[in-house]
């Protein structure tokens, strides 16, 4: 591919499951991936399973710092001068299980922080990117969840910060269109991942029994999401659900 016609993408929560899957999806179709996380070994093997051909920068950062998001944004730029695209990725489900009442505020915290303000942050920064380039533009695309729709049991701070996801969407498409910015939503039902692991073991549902539900491949995940890249930019899939088919979403279970 022509290096001055590659697209750049960053990825956040790229060092395992759909973060992992997305970026080597992107790499395969000849994007330029930068991947972003916590732990810089798991990014590591994620660039190396792009395997030699594969254009990826590895970058250690927490999302919720805005020190290391100010200091991805910087990395990204200096490598490639611009960007195409971020997937706002990375999240945390939180503790598992805890009743409401029981969640302490530590726990609410550090979801918030990272699926929410950590989203809001790389978003921001990847306005400011954006506008600024020439050719000015870009796209973002906003990891929701099935809990952007309807909760699981005992899941208030996911749930919560996967809805407010729904409002950063719909604020960035709205701020976006004066810049050439597009942003749109992808909503995950039970992709098979290390945070799913629970659901074919059995997860209680909301009738309060315990029940092994469906899962799919997150490669099934990546495919939707470079098919929302590569769109042009007058093109927007504004919000997509992609979920296991037989999942207990629609209807009654």
């Amino acid at each position: 591919m022509d290096e001055s016609t590659k697209k750049i993408a960053l990825v956040t929560g790229a060092g395992s499951g759909i973060g992992r899957s997305v970026a080597l999806t992107l790499a395969a179709a000849g994007w330029a991936v930068a991947v972003a996380g916590r732990r810089t070994e798991p990014l590591e093997e994620t660039a190396q399973a792009a395997g030699e051909d594969g254009d990826v920068l590895c970058v250690r950062a927490d999302v919720s710092d805005p020190d290391d998001v100010a200091a991805l944004f910087e990395s990204v730029r200096a490598r490639y001068g611009r960007l195409d695209l971020l997937f706002n990725n990375a999240g945390t489900f939180g503790p598992g299980g805890v009743p409401l009442e029981d969640l302490t505020y530590e726990a609410w915290r550090s979801v918030v922080d990272v699926n929410l303000t950590g989203s809001f942050l790389c978003a921001q920064a990847a306005f400011r990117q954006m506008k600024r380039q020439d050719p000015q533009g870009g796209r973002i695309i906003n990891n929701g969840s099935i809990s952007a729709h309807v909760p699981r049991p005992n899941s208030v701070a996911y749930t919560a910060t996967k809805h407010a996801m729904t409002g950063l969407t719909k604020s960035l498409s709205l701020d976006g269109r004066p810049y050439r910015i597009a942003c749109g939503q992808i909503d995950i039902g039970n992709a098979a991942t290390e945070m799913t692991e629970r659901m074919q073991t059995g997860i209680l549902q909301a009738n309060g029994q315990l029940a092994v539900e469906p899962v799919m491949d997150a490669a099934d995940v990546a495919r939707t999401v470079l098919h929302m890249a590569e769109l042009p930019l007058e093109a927007n899939v504004q919000f997509a659900t992609v979920m296991a088919t037989s999942m207990p979403y629609i209807g009654r279970g």
